[in-house]
């Protein structure tokens, strides 16, 4: 993943040692799950042997009196069912254990995660795709699950009832088990090819579910886009093309299970023939008391090498879930480990802000090599309003997001108040600057939860004194429903205009110490443009404010102006001033004022 290079993660069996890190709160369960594994391993021959007792006794035993032996079979029926009973219930808890620690620990890694990628700076935002960070989130996660429900433990608990099974057969026969284990050889081969296929394919179905992803997230989000300018069917195209990815990879699966799953059981069946025809070879011409031993023999190996198949049958393919959910788990810990995030290190509170700010030689790059700002250096004193023009690229919108921390800054020193912006603890210091952004995001829900984003300590007389503060509230109230109107997903009900009035009361009601308008009314319609600058000049009036904007008219009355170009302060001073100076600021006034449309045409 893009910008997820973190530590360099450990092997195989350091990632389980991990993984099962998180078992530690649930660590009852999983030591009862692992004694469980050994109880149902020394169960598992129990029943055979049994029976092979059983018919030793009454075939062997010359059958003694009828009622003597009904009675023997009606008790050994009994303690059949009972250890029948006690297995099943045992196998349950056993599978319902497994399971419960697998989801309790995939709860607790999607919260950590998630509360990870929440702390990302947003330069991973802009490097990684979204659908890949979901898929980490959500598939990646859900397969270490299976790490716990069809992996580790459930694995040793195979292992321990082959040991246990193949013990017993020694222990009744040893020549008949080492007849029956002849074809073994054949086994493991095409168990071992079949784990290696199958690990292949899994590892093409998690890289074409992540591209599966990656693909739709991003193409339902520009579905606008595509549809503006006819691209539906070569996009169709690639989808398919990317879906065929997905499905071939999954069919190779499918062709390993269809052929290794037959295979198991040619190889048991050969097994079982191998056994009849030694038993039978050794059995005859043998009296009928001896005979009578080996037919238990052979019933009870026929059960036990059933037993023995059953795992067999499905260890390799729970060597795969284990690897896949090892790898998942490596994805996972990339995320984890990644180290670019906003490092919350500030103890210092932000109360009583003034709002002061001060760039010292600030400088950053979206990507090393590629400055975006260079030695930028201005100072807005309290209760100013600074506006900040130029060039779309030449940086202005980046000073927003490293004032709030949104990105850190490369070299320099950004102070609020005096003090370094990384001094402050990061909720404090964003409480205290409200930002109203250029591509205003709104969320599924009512028009209430977007504004006050879900606080419950935000009264909605509030919201209302707010939103008539801008001109919002009348509205507001037209719309059905009100403040509870469904704005739908990315407010996509409301015109820009009004999702920016929206952000516009979001501002307003924090009551920040400094207001940051990033192109609010860049975008808008005129009706709207008014609204908001009506409300702009009440909002920044005895208040801290950086207006960040294309359209110079819009800032005429800041105190400074600050003229970006290419990364770099190239002017600064009041709008006469830099009209005087004849410079960068003059000219960009000048075209604007040529491409301003005469009155009435708005």
């Amino acid at each position: 993943m893009s910008g997820q290079s973190g530590a360099a993660l450990p092997g195989r069996t350091g990632l389980l040692r991990r993984v099962f890190t998180y078992t530690r709160p649930y660590r009852a369960r999983f030591w009862l799950s692992v004694t469980l594994a050994f109880v149902l391993a020394a169960a598992a021959p129990v029943r055979p042997l049994l029976i092979d007792h059983t018919l030793e006794d009454v075939l062997g035993g010359g059958g003694g009196a009828a009622e003597a032996v009904i009675t023997l079979l009606w008790r050994i029926t009994a303690l059949q069912l009972l250890i029948l009973a006690v297995e099943t219930g045992l196998r349950f808890l056993f599978a319902y254990l497994t399971s419960w620690m697998g989801q309790s620990v995939v709860r607790d890694l999607r919260e950590q995660v998630y509360r990870r990628v929440l702390s990302f700076n947003l330069r991973q935002f802009d490097t990684t795709p979204i659908g890949t960070l979901t898929t980490r989130t959500v598939n990646d996660i859900e397969a270490v699950n299976d790490i716990f429900s069809e992996g580790l433990v459930p694995i040793l608990a195979d292992m321990l009832s082959i040991a246990a099974i193949l013990a017993a057969m020694a222990w009744t026969d040893w020549r008949l088990t080492l007849v029956c284990l002849v074809p073994f050889p054949l086994l493991l081969a095409g168990t071992w090819l079949f784990k290696e296929s199958v690990n292949r394919s899994f590892h093409r179905v998690r890289n074409a579910v992540a591209a599966l992803n990656a693909f739709v997230q991003e193409h339902l989000t520009g579905m606008a886009v595509i549809q503006a300018f006819g691209r539906e069917d070569r996009e169709a195209d690639r989808f398919d093309a990317i879906n065929r990815d997905h499905r071939d990879a999954n069919i190779r699966a499918i062709l390993a299970y269809s052929v290794f799953f037959p295979f198991v059981e040619i190889v048991l069946a050969c097994s079982m023939g191998l056994l009849v025809w030694y038993a039978a070879r050794a059995s005859y011409g043998l009296p009928a008391a001896a005979a009578a031993g080996v037919t238990g023999d052979i019933v009870s190996f026929i059960l036990l090498l059933n037993l023995l198949f059953r795992p067999l049958r499905v260890i390799a393919d729970k060597f795969n879930v284990l690897q896949m959910g090892v790898v998942a788990a490596e994805r996972v810990f990339r995320v984890l480990d990644n180290p670019d995030t906003a490092r919350d290190t500030g103890r210092q509170a932000c109360r009583d802000a003034r709002g002061e700010v001060h760039f010292e030689n600030v400088g950053f790059a979206y990507v090393e090599g590629h400055p975006v700002l260079r030695d930028v250096s201005f100072h807005v004193a309290p209760g100013e309003t600074l506006a900040v023009v130029g060039d779309t690229g030449s940086g202005k919108s980046t000073i927003v997001g490293l004032i709030t921390r949104m990105y850190e800054r490369d070299s320099g020193c950004i102070r609020f108040d005096g003090r370094d912006v990384r001094e402050y603890r990061l909720d404090e210091l964003r409480r205290q600057v409200g930002v109203v952004l250029q591509d205003v995001f709104l969320f599924s829900g009512s028009l209430l939860d977007n504004i006050t984003l879900r606080d419950p300590s935000i009264r909605r007389e509030q919201v209302e004194e707010a939103a008539r503060h801008i001109g919002m509230h009348e509205f507001i109230l037209r719309l059905p429903g009100g403040y509870d109107f469904a704005v739908g997903e990315r407010g996509a009900t409301l015109s820009l205009g009004q999702r920016q009035l929206v952000s516009f009361i979001r501002a307003v009601l924090y009551r920040p110490a400094l207001l940051i308008l990033d192109e609010a009314t860049s975008s808008v319609d005129p009706e709207s443009e008014a609204l908001i600058r009506q409300a702009t000049e009440a909002l920044i009036s005895g208040r801290t404010s950086i207006v960040v904007a294309h359209r110079l008219s819009t800032i005429r009355r800041a105190h400074r102006i600050l003229v970006m170009e290419k990364g770099e302060v190239v002017e600064t001073g009041t709008h006469a001033e830099l009209l005087a100076r004849a410079g960068r600021y003059a000219r960009l006034h000048a075209l604007q004022s040529a491409d301003a449309p005469a009155p009435g045409e708005r």
